[in-house]
């Protein structure tokens, strides 16, 4: 995985990188697999279809009803429109693992070492 400005940041890129390792394929296969996944996600939460992933959390769409906001540089009243927006929910088990995760910890067999073999906190 590739660091930016500091931040520890995972692309779609690395993704296919990592399914492309584990599964011992091309790239490009790789790539399919990792589209259709996100394509399906995007499908589904477009029709209303709530995505619950056991062990990892949910997805849904939440309906925001419009509302009066203020522009903050001027203070003028703007009108928001209604919207839907996704939300993910993290699930109990990635939750406790993200906690009981610690530097120097068992690492996820499926994520690749880091760079300099040292485990990243």
């Amino acid at each position: 995985m590739r660091e930016r400005d500091e931040d520890r940041v995972i692309t779609k890129s690395d993704l296919v990188e990592i399914v492309a390792d584990k599964l011992k394929t091309p790239k490009g296969r790789a790539e399919q697999i990792v589209n259709v996944i996100f394509a399906s996600m995007e499908n589904a939460l477009k029709t209303g279809e709530r995505i619950e992933i056991r062990g990892f959390g949910s997805f849904e769409i939440r309906s925001y009803k419009a509302y009066e906001g203020r522009n903050p540089r001027t203070g003028s009243p703007v009108e928001v429109r209604p919207k839907r927006l996704p939300f993910f929910k993290v699930g109990k088990e990635l939750k406790e693992r993200v906690n009981d995760s610690r530097p120097g910890g068992p690492r996820d067999p499926l994520m690749p070492p880091s760079p300099n073999g040292v485990p990243k906190p």
